[in-house]
């Protein structure tokens, strides 16, 4: 068993705590299902929010879900590059698995297919 990283990202509309909690939410959701996490194996988690963002932690949004108490979360700033994709939320969760990394399904939603359409889904 190797620890791995699994990305995602998504966007929302406006700075509002609820959009950010439903957003973060759909993103984690679709990753651990995309990749069959158990929640006992993820070792930690890094959220990060563009600058245009502050209306909400996401990891409140994650610490809301059914068996994620107990794992570690950080959430933290973007750099404010000129020209980058705004209202973005960002996730890298750290998990132990058996899996390779060309297993792993990394998920863009929303806006956030253009920061990697290789990986992005249609």
């Amino acid at each position: 068993m190797k620890v791995r990283g699994v990305r995602g990202a998504t966007t929302v509309e406006a700075d509002t705590s609820e959009q950010i909690f439903a957003a973060t939410k759909e993103l984690i959701e679709e990753v651990v299902r995309l990749n069959e996490i158990e929640v006992d194996d993820v070792a930690s988690v890094l959220l990060t929010l563009t600058p245009d963002l502050s209306a909400a932690f996401p990891a409140k949004a994650v610490r809301s879900l059914p068996g994620w108490k107990w794992v570690p979360l950080m959430c933290a700033q973007e750099i404010g590059v000129p020209g980058s994709l705004p209202r973005s939320i960002r996730i890298l969760i750290h998990l132990n698995t058996t899996k390779g990394q060309d297993e792993l399904e990394h998920v863009y939603l929303g806006e956030a297919v253009q920061l990697r359409p290789d990986l992005s889904k249609d």
